[in-house]
């Protein structure tokens, strides 16, 4: 079995957080994701979230502490998530393989539609924000 290592950059400002919703025909077709991608080789999760927000939204990252690690198998391939706070550095979005982003609250988060991985992200987010 294939093993690799993947991130998620989860942002977080006043109680809203940051979601992409994917486009039609490529992974999570159509499910809303916290944004992030799978490692390169030689790269720590900062670089992997700060690469993959470029390339993706087209803004640049500021990466904090990791939150979430779990491993989930997609595939016949073993996936090391690890989904860490990040702060979006600009608001000039430019979107790649999304059809749309939006900052949403606790109930919104809760009713879409995301892959198996991303739910267990917003599991955690949902008691992050609880309890801030």
């Amino acid at each position: 079995m294939n093993e690799r290592i993947t991130t998620a950059g989860v942002a977080i400002r006043s109680n809203m957080v940051l979601v992409a919703h994917r486009i039609e025909g490529g992974a999570l077709s159509g499910k809303w994701e916290f944004p992030g991608g799978k490692q390169r080789w030689g790269e720590r999760d900062e670089d992997t979230l700060k690469r993959e927000y470029l390339e993706e939204l087209g803004v640049p990252v500021s990466v904090g502490e990791s939150f979430l690690s779990f491993d989930f198998i997609n595939k016949d391939t073993l996936y090391h998530l690890n989904a860490h706070l990040i702060s979006i550095l600009s608001d000039d979005f430019s979107l790649s393989v999304h059809s749309e982003i939006k900052w949403v609250g606790r109930e919104e988060l809760l009713l879409l539609d995301m892959g198996p991985s991303d739910c267990q992200i917003r599991d955690r987010v949902v008691s992050l924000l609880l309890n801030s």
